[in-house]
């Protein structure tokens, strides 16, 4: 449970953007949507290995 502690004379919209950033960083929806279905381990692992070329080619791409 995410406590975020409203100060006095405190604008509403600024506690809610903090308790949106801070929700955000628990990760509660990204496991929520990967737990929808289920992925084959060999996919995962396909999907890892892809991302990890992509992100090379970006940092070779940076680095000309």
């Amino acid at each position: 449970m995410l406590i975020i502690p409203i100060k006095d004379g405190e604008n509403i919209d600024k506690a809610l953007k903090r308790f949106k950033r801070k929700f955000d960083k628990t990760g509660v929806m990204r496991s929520l949507r990967d737990r929808k279905q289920f992925v084959k381990p060999s996919i995962e692992h396909r999907a890892k290995i892809l991302k990890a070329r992509y992100v090379q080619k970006l940092k070779d791409q940076e680095n000309l």
